[in-house]
């Protein structure tokens, strides 16, 4: 079996849920003939047709309209924004419409709509290009948040997403669309939503990071275990709703953690998680959670980027922070 990127995991989950439900439809701005920006849809408008691979005009607030329509009338559409930093004119579609119909309606409708974009940086794109707002979303009662990490990950959690009666917002880092391959067999299995991975288990720290972060994450892992340190790595993977279960039981073996994320760090998804530790496992903790983040500002230019973007070397300085305040060196 041939390994695949992330990117490719995506066109193939898309390709598998089109092929068995003919209720599917794909639809952005140069998704069809092009292939999308990144080539996420590349060969399903010859395949599917153009009644079902729909390129749109540069409007994302039709865009994310569309998807309400379709979906409250028996259809399953997949709406791609090319990037997040485009996705805000749809956001009154998606917050007022999308995520409210089952309450609205008091289930009588749903809205199993998916909305998909390119998310973070390290890319070197310009402004609009590098967001990672996704803690916008996980604050909108009745939308799921969804961020995949590698293309086993992708492939099972979009097929998931598909299939789920509400609506998903499914971000996809770039940074990592092409960096790893993995073997994915396109057997239409689905990953369970709302549920954590834990990717590498440890006794001394746990470490929680989702999309491209767990790539510096799992890095200073491995440095950490040739140090003798034994780092336990979390993938949330759905942001909302939280799988804390899964952050519990690790703490309940390495009584410390480190939350990283590329988003910038005021009111970020890591708050969240360490408010939600600190409430209900504040009596397993042997030193306060540290955050390793962006910055409170727009992602710089090029050059700047990788400063701005979490590092292995700031990872592995929260963790000797963290362990050291445990071990009485900072008391």
């Amino acid at each position: 079996m041939a390994e695949i990127t992330l990117v490719e995991a995506i066109a193939q989950a898309l390709a598998y849920e089109m092929q068995a439900d003919p209720r599917v439809v794909v639809f952005g701005e140069d998704v069809g003939l092009n292939g999308g920006v990144f080539r996420a849809t590349e060969g399903l408008q010859a395949k599917f047709g153009r009644d079902r691979v729909l390129d749109t005009p540069l409007a994302e607030t039709m865009i994310a309209g569309m998807a309400v329509g379709m979906a409250v009338q028996g259809l399953r559409p997949v709406a791609e924004f090319q990037f997040m930093g485009f996705i805000y004119p749809g956001l009154d579609q998606i917050l007022s419409h999308a995520s409210r119909f089952r309450n609205r309606t008091r289930g009588r409708l749903s809205c199993p709509a998916v909305y998909r974009a390119p998310y973070g940086g390290g890319i070197h794109a310009p402004e609009h290009h590098s967001e990672s707002t996704e803690a916008l979303f996980a604050h909108i009662p009745g939308l799921r948040l969804v961020v995949p990490s590698s293309p086993a990950r992708a492939y099972g959690l979009l097929l998931a997403a598909i299939r789920d009666p509400d609506p998903v917002i499914f971000l996809e880092p770039k940074r990592i669309y092409r960096a790893v391959r993995q073997e994915v067999p396109d057997t239409g299995a689905a990953l369970p939503l709302d549920r954590a991975f834990v990717l590498r288990e440890g006794r001394d720290i746990t470490l929680i990071a989702w999309g491209a972060c767990l790539k510096e994450t799992l890095q200073a892992a491995e440095q950490l275990a040739e140090e003798g340190i034994e780092a336990e790595v979390i993938d949330p993977a759905t942001l909302k709703p939280l799988d804390i279960h899964t952050v519990i039981d690790s703490l309940e073996k390495t009584g410390r953690c480190v939350v990283i994320h590329e988003a910038a760090r005021f009111c970020g998804v890591g708050a969240e998680l360490v408010a939600q530790i600190n409430e209900y496992a504040f009596d397993l903790l042997q030193a306060p959670v540290q955050r390793v983040t962006g910055f409170d500002t727009v992602m710089p230019y090029y050059q700047l980027e990788h400063e701005y973007l979490p590092g292995v070397a700031q990872i592995l300085a929260a963790v000797r922070e963290v362990l050291d305040y445990a071990n009485g060196g900072a008391q």
